[in-house]
């Protein structure tokens, strides 16, 4: 282990040889006493490398659980976190499966044999579990050369509880095509690809998810069960029995109805005939766990997963306060759902007893961990161990204390080890040391302590300790630099070229779309039809009047799903009229204008001259290195981008973009230190004043230890405070100035400002805007921009504007788990009182203003226990700041505001968000909301509730889909980021333009505008004329190839697309790896696509086949130029007739197969287009 040495130390502590001694004659319990939270993790991992039995911890909180964690995994490589499972009775439409897939990932571990130390909270006792056999059963591998009977496969992996799906983008989703399965067991990173030969498995790969394209080759996998609840179909069947017998019980005797009044009744019977109808269809429904007692007559416990492993219960008094705490909860709701008729009376028993709980607990080999000694009532030990043990202090960064304490724990042998974060900051701790005459060595491994009296090496705790009695003391980061950040362990890269925001082309039935010759109509889906013994597929649109087009699949890049001001629908066109023609012409006028004024912009700032910041400094280095989490790659190249602009001479104007949490500010805060050390002044202009204070101790938390003078303007400080604060930046007393548009007034006076940082620009107002443009004249300005940029949009800008874009995920956030469901006032209850009882703070979204305050009586009534109050954009300006800022300062624990909060607010005690009629919010709002929580090592809660209406509208169903879709990382992620690229384009072309947006939908709006730059800075001459290809061969997507129509429309979509011999390569090869061997008609179907390009690139308008030739017919006569006809007088003389009456020709002597033909006018076609 990297830190055995350490663990050495603690063999020859009397205490230990205690412990150790007690544990193996058997005294258990065993208490443990004297040991602080900060040496538990030392402690623990020192046991566990003495023994040979795995070690099970459990805490009261989760927030101890996470925190211990964390601090093993500094010595141990083999530690798991095992979060509780919530034992729930709700309705629940869908659930996120984050927290189950932990898990089962732990559960998995489990039965690998190695020991290992499983942390959790005691909670996770109390749940109950499909037989431990059953997840033996289904626990199973595949094997490259394995035969194998692939719907017996499918069939175990329905039991297991995957679902069977199209395409396979999430954990727990299985996907059969032909001879392949897709499968995501849930602890894997990646998902599997399983490609077959007859029966026999010739190929095993891994892929990726975002654009399903294979990675690696590997030579067998595991799949172990994706749900808690292990259902065969026999099982199933034989659950249903049960809740029907226990329902008609219910219906026959009167003394089992006297619990429920009519109403109850009525809702108990609607939710057992549902859900029965689902497990006669085999149907797993979200809170299929509720009835789990009448699955099994003998389910398992936790316990039974842990085998003959060692327990260690943390501070018994609060750990039995919480499992009393548990069983009342349990209780309680169960009564009151009993009463509302929510359940049934058996599913009382969907935790294990109380009693039997405690019973096994007391005969299992337990160790107590307490501070302090006292009467145990809860597990009293029968051998008692003291350590003699204390906590460090905290240095806060203060160098000189720290290292007059080495000085003197060295006089007294001791052995210092020093826990530095990172490499680079402990390397540099090491010549601080030396030059304060303290010898100390940087050791990434310590397998000894003989090295040195002082040892430095990397890694995180939160606090430090010192054991007496082995002269041993260990500081961590936080004691010495005054923070204890975690470095999170990476997770997989995403795969190369890969991005969260690509074209959106999932097309729907019922869609809208934008066909760029005869404007808006409606997809109805693909229609294959045959003409003289030729089958073709076409798109089907509807139009005005019920008109029908068709049009062939080849012709696919004509047509765009319509996008264009969420929830307002388009004007549907009619065919043939000049509407369609006119609103385009408007638009492309408009669109002009635009693309002219940012060339325009463009070249005159290209003029302007700024000041060059000299190269990066040491200093700088070393303040980058001490940012405490790992960067992702986009974040690093952001930085880099930004500092080389700031070394030009020309002024910069960069917008930074990126999603809430992903960094952003980190990469201001370098370009921000780059200045300063050119004794620059810097600018932070924010929207609010919320903002303002949440910058400002950003800032100076992040710049903490560098000579660094951070101050802030904003209501929040008196006149008197901001005078003095003005007065010092003119004097340039102050090297970084945060603040709201004050910023911009007259009476701040920089002394010299190099460096405007301003975030979220679209959300000042127009006469700050004009100001901000006159203060940016020779200063380089850095916008910060929380709504992604479309990546069309961003290549069509990237010429005329310069752009970084931050689109990687922070690495490893804790999952949020994401409820949706129907409000219900039990649950709002007990989600506010949950977060309560861990001292945190709930949002509650309710987003219409006219009866916000209705809301807040009602929920003043239900949760009178805990401090409400509510914030929206209407109130006084100065009365939503105090109730932000008492929200902040955690004087109130829910507040209910509107989506007000969607931006901006960083609050890290918020992990639980309710939002109220969630149907009637778009996906990207809620997308940004849930990012409001999960932002600690806390579980983050968010529940989506919505109203159920007696008739759901089309619209609410739709959406509703949408809601269970956004749980899981899968489509309604897309359609999430879709929504953000719109707000984004929005934002960026400005107010009227996303009006014109509207009128054409948003991706022909960017086609049109990415044409317009492109014409004005010359990259094209002329806009793309399209050529119309008609070849006598079949060419489709047969159904037995690619079944669902979704799928088949994204590879048509490709296939039209197609601009190079690279993306037919690109094509074909993603095509064998997703589906296997591509047949004859899609073949024919690439070949048309390929030479389509050919022939557009030469200025061909249309190839038609008239049975014994093909006629070739040109845009225009200049497009046939003499030197194209002189190379076809010389190459095919025999074989091509010009034609005099229109610039074009026809090819002769055709080849008996079309697809030789067709070969054969690709070759001569991309001749042309070279001339």
């Amino acid at each position: 282990m990297r830190l055995e040495g350490l663990r050495q130390r603690l063999y020859e502590d009397g205490s230990f040889k205690e412990l150790r001694k007690s544990i193996k004659e058997k005294k258990f319990p065993v208490g443990v006493f004297g040991v602080s939270e900060s040496a538990r993790a030392y402690l623990i991992s020192t046991l566990f490398g003495k023994e040979k039995d795995s070690i099970f911890i459990f805490t009261s909180k989760d927030m101890d659980a996470k925190n211990l964690y964390e601090d093993l995994l500094l010595y141990e490589n083999e530690v798991y976190y095992f979060p509780a499972k919530d034992l729930v009775f709700y309705n629940i439409d869908a659930i996120s499966g984050d927290l189950r897939w932990e898990r089962l990932k732990v559960m998995k571990a489990l039965q690998n044999g190695k020991k290992k130390i499983v942390v959790t909270t005691i909670d996770a006792l109390t749940a109950k579990y499909a037989p431990y056999e059953y997840f033996r059963a289904y626990h199973f591998s595949l094997e490259k050369g394995m035969e194998i009977n692939l719907k017996e496969v499918g069939k175990k992996l329905q039991s297991a509880g995957y679902v069977r799906v199209e395409l396979v983008e999430g954990k727990g989703e299985y996907a059969l095509r032909g001879g392949i399965l897709d499968v995501f067991p849930p602890d894997s990173a990646q998902p599997y690809r399983v490609e077959l030969f007859g029966d026999e498995i010739d190929s095993i790969r891994t892929f990726h998810p975002e654009n399903q394209r294979s990675i690696e080759q590997v030579p067998s996998f595991e799949i172990f069960p994706a749900k808690e609840l292990i259902l065969t179909e026999e099982r199933m069947k034989e659950g249903a029995e049960r809740i029907e017998k226990e329902f008609q019980d219910i219906l026959k005797d009167k003394k089992k109805r006297k619990g429920y009044d009519n109403e109850a009744f009525e809702k108990l019977k609607g939710h057992v005939s549902s859900n029965l109808e689902y497990l006669k269809e085999g149907v797993f429904f979200e809170n299929i766990d509720a009835y789990l007692p009448f699955f099994f007559e003998k389910p398992s416990s936790f316990f039974d997963f842990m085998g003959e492993a060692k327990i260690i219960v943390d501070d018994t008094a609060h750990s039995l306060g919480k499992l009393e705490s548990v069983y009342q909860e349990f209780q309680e709701d169960y009564d009151a759902f009993l009463h509302r008729g929510e359940i049934m009376p058996s599913q009382g028993s969907l935790m294990l007893e109380k009693d039997l709980l405690l019973e096994t607990l007391k005969n299992k080999d337990v160790i107590t961990l307490n501070q302090f000694q006292k009467t145990e009532r809860f597990l009293p030990p029968r051998s008692l161990v003291n350590f003699n043990q204390i906590t460090i202090y905290n240095y806060q960064g203060q160098l000189d204390l720290l290292i007059d304490d080495i000085k003197d724990r060295k006089r007294r042998g001791y052995k210092v080890v020093i826990l530095a974060g990172t490499r680079p900051r402990g390397e540099r701790l090491v010549d601080i040391l030396r030059d304060k005459d303290i010898e100390s060595v940087y050791k990434d491994t310590l397998s000894t302590l003989d090295y040195s009296d002082v040892i430095i090496t990397f890694g995180n705790q939160l606090r430090g300790f010192e054991f007496p009695d082995i002269r041993l003391s260990l500081i961590s980061d936080k004691e010495v630099f005054g923070e204890a950040k975690r470095k999170k362990r990476k997770s997989p890269k995403k795969g190369k070229g890969l991005s969260k925001i690509q074209s959106f082309t999932e097309l729907r039935k019922g869609d809208y779309v934008v066909h760029v010759n005869h404007g808006i109509g409606v997809f109805l889906g693909i229609k294959q039809l045959e003409s003289s013994g030729l089958v073709r597929d076409y798109i089907e649109i509807s139009y005005d009047k019920n008109d029908k087009l068709f049009i062939p699949v080849e012709q696919l890049d004509m047509i765009q799903r319509y996008i264009g001001t969420e929830g307002k629908q388009p004007k549907i066109n009619k065919l043939g009229g000049q509407e369609w023609s006119k609103a385009k012409a408007k638009v492309k006028r408009s669109v002009d204008e635009i693309a002219e004024d940012l060339v325009k912009l463009y070249a005159e700032r290209e003029k302007v001259k700024g000041y060059p910041f000299t190269p990066d400094t040491e200093w700088q280095r070393q303040f980058e290195d001490e940012f405490a989490y790992d960067e992702t790659e986009d974040q690093l190249r952001s930085s880099e981008e930004i500092k080389r602009d700031m070394e030009r001479e020309r002024v910069m104007d960069r917008l930074l973009c990126g999603d809430v949490g992903y960094g952003k500010t980190e990469v201001a805060m370098r370009a921000a230190f780059k200045a300063v050390m050119d004794s620059k002044q810097v600018a932070v202009l924010v929207p609010t004043t919320i903002l303002a204070e949440q910058h400002y101790h950003s800032f100076r938390n992040r710049f903490k230890g560098f000579p660094i003078k951070i101050d802030m303007i904003s209501r929040f400080r008196g006149p008197k405070e901001q005078k003095e604060t003005m007065r010092r930046v003119k004097e340039g007393n102050v090297d970084i100035i945060i603040g709201t548009h004050k910023i911009l007034s007259k009476d701040l006076q920089f002394k010299d400002l190099g460096l405007l940082i301003v975030d979220e620009e679209q959300r000042f107002g127009v006469a700050h805007k004009e100001k901000l443009k006159s203060a940016k004249k020779n200063v380089d300005v850095l916008t910060l921009s929380a709504t992604p940029i479309p990546r069309t949009l961003h290549m069509s800008l990237s010429g005329i504007r310069d752009i970084s874009s931050i689109e990687t995920p922070p690495e490893e956030r804790y999952p949020i788990q994401t409820y949706v469901v129907e409000f219900n006032e039990q649950l709002v209850r007990d989600a506010i009182l949950r977060e309560k009882a861990r001292s945190g703070q709930v949002y509650f979204v309710h987003n219409r203003v006219d009866d916000i305050h209705v809301m807040h009586s009602y929920l003043q009534k239900l949760v009178p226990e805990v401090i409400f109050d509510v914030a929206h954009g209407q109130m006084n300006e100065r009365e939503l700041e105090n109730a932000m800022k008492n929200f902040m300062d955690g004087h109130t624990d829910v507040l209910i505001s509107t989506t007000i909060i969607e931006t901006g607010m960083d609050i890290q005690n918020v992990n639980t968000i309710i939002v109220d009629h969630a149907d009637k919010l778009g996906l990207s709002q809620l997308y940004q909301l849930r990012g409001r929580v999960g932002r600690t090592n806390r579980i983050a809660y968010a529940y989506l509730t919505y109203k159920k209406d007696k008739v759901l509208t089309e619209i609410a169903e739709k959406r509703l889909r949408a809601l269970k879709d956004f749980t899981e990382l899968g489509s309604g992620f897309k359609i999430a980021m879709r929504d953000l690229e719109i707000r984004g384009a929005g934002n960026l072309m400005g107010k009227a333009q996303h009006g014109q947006m509207s009128v054409v939908g948003y991706d022909l709006y960017v086609k049109m505008l990415d044409t317009a730059i492109k014409m004005l800075t010359g990259e094209i001459q002329e806009e793309k004329v399209d050529t119309t290809i008609d070849i006598r061969v079949d060419a489709y997507i047969p159904s037995s190839y690619i079944s669902d129509e979704m799928h088949k429309i994204e590879v048509y979509k490709r296939i039209a697309s197609m601009e190079s011999e690279e993306d037919y390569e690109d094509i074909k090869e993603e095509l064998l790896d997703r589906f296997s061997d591509i047949p004859d008609s899609l073949y024919n179907l690439m070949d048309i696509a390929r030479l389509k390009f050919y022939a557009n690139r030469a200025g061909v308008l249309e190839l038609k086949d008239r049975m014994k030739d093909i006629l070739v017919t040109f845009v225009s006569s200049e497009k046939l130029t003499e030197e194209k006809v002189s190379h076809l007088m010389k190459k095919y003389s025999k074989r091509v007739e010009f034609i005099r009456s229109t610039p074009g020709f026809s090819v002769k002597n055709l080849e008996k197969d079309r697809d030789e033909t067709i070969m054969f006018l690709t070759k001569m076609m991309k001749e042309l287009s070279a001339l």
